[in-house]
């Protein structure tokens, strides 16, 4: 009679490289899937290599962020679906170096985890490897962390890091900003991946919902479907756009909402009128203010309030930005207006459109 095989020590103390590996082996055909000509390694180098294309560049500039998914990931696991989430974190990352004119060119994730269950690992992976095919982008590498005793059993970390390349005189740093111009919003699909914390207070403590309920505010889904609806890439949208000289400026609406993001591209000495009314703004917003009795002032610095991305646009141009995003079917509400002056942004609760400065 043989005797019974060993059982690891590390696997006693809560790691199990065994099924990690297995995990891995999946997670690597999956990266694969999303290579471009530029990756010169296979995953599970050390290091990713990658050449990226420089012919008629005058001055390459490499453009670099890093973000997570945050407690969206509380919502995937009540939900026990983690299928977006990382298409959620790579559209993120590259709306946030697009808002600077950079295309991206690469992305490596890091998932860490109390337990790490392979199954769950290659559905993280597979919506990052999704979102990085999307976009055009290559997973080129990552890390996977199992640390018990840190994170809990069952709870997820999912962050992402993004290198993208912009031509130095296509940067947009808002340096052209100026007053006169014209404030362009295009939506967003919902909370993206910003204020769940406030949202998930409200809906399943305050409201007392379900996450598989039917959402108040969209009677056509459940609570689950509606918080986890992925945030969107405005890439394909914006693309046709760069290198356009009326195209003044991004502000990418993350946490803090338009009123802590949108300065973040305005010159001293200037601040953003916005016209409230001026977009239609979701009902999931109007629920999450009556129900969690929130003040507008603070609506509008936790939550994107349906706008996802904002152009400063300078205004002899502003027609032809307009008809390049209808060319590609991306919707877009003239928000305001930059105004001399102060800083920050001031709120206008007028109902009519936004007037325009004459050219």
């Amino acid at each position: 009679m043989s005797s019974p095989t060993p059982k690891s020590a590390y696997a006693a103390a809560g790691v199990d490289i065994d099924a990690q590996e297995k995990g891995l082996a999946r997670v690597k055909k999956l990266a694969k899937s999303t290579f471009t000509p530029g990756v010169l390694t296979e995953i599970g180098s050390f290091g990713g290599l990658f050449r990226p294309e420089l012919a008629g560049m005058a001055e390459p500039v490499l453009v670099a962020s890093a973000d997570g998914v945050g407690t969206k990931l509380v919502v995937a696991r009540m939900a026990g679906d983690y299928s977006s989430v990382g298409r959620d974190l790579v559209n993120h990352c590259v709306n946030d170096i697009l808002v600077q004119g950079a295309e991206p060119l690469f992305f490596m994730d890091y998932l860490g985890a109390g337990v790490l269950e392979p199954e769950r690992m290659v559905e993280l992976v597979s919506g990052v490897a999704d979102g990085c095919r999307e976009n055009g982008c290559a997973l080129l590498g990552g890390e996977t962390a199992e640390m018990p005793g840190f994170y809990q059993p069952g709870d997820y970390e999912l962050v992402g890091f993004i290198v993208g390349l912009v031509d130095r005189p296509k940067v947009l740093d808002g340096s052209r900003v100026q007053a006169g111009d014209v404030l362009v919003g295009l939506p967003s699909s919902g909370l993206h991946t910003n204020g769940y914390s406030l949202a998930r207070k409200v809906a399943f403590e305050k409201a007392g919902l379900a996450i598989g309920d039917k959402a108040p505010w969209d009677r056509k889904r459940t609570v689950g479907e509606s918080l986890l609806e992925p945030h969107l890439s405005y890439l394909k949208a914006i693309r046709p756009l760069l290198g356009e000289r009326t195209l003044h400026g991004m502000a990418h609406i993350t946490g803090g909402g338009i009123t802590d993001n949108l300065p973040r591209v305005l010159p001293e000495g200037t601040h953003a009128l916005i016209r409230m009314g001026s977009w239609p703004v979701p009902e999931l917003f109007h629920f999450l203010q009556e129900t969690g009795e929130v003040e507008s002032e603070e609506m509008l610095r936790v939550f994107n309030m349906g706008i996802g991305m904002i152009l400063v646009v300078d205004p002899k141009g502003l027609a032809e930005i307009l008809g390049l995003l209808r060319s590609v079917g991306q919707k877009s509400w003239l928000l305001g207006t930059v105004q001399p002056g102060g800083s920050g942004v001031v709120y206008d609760l007028g109902t009519e459109s936004p007037q325009l400065p004459s050219s």
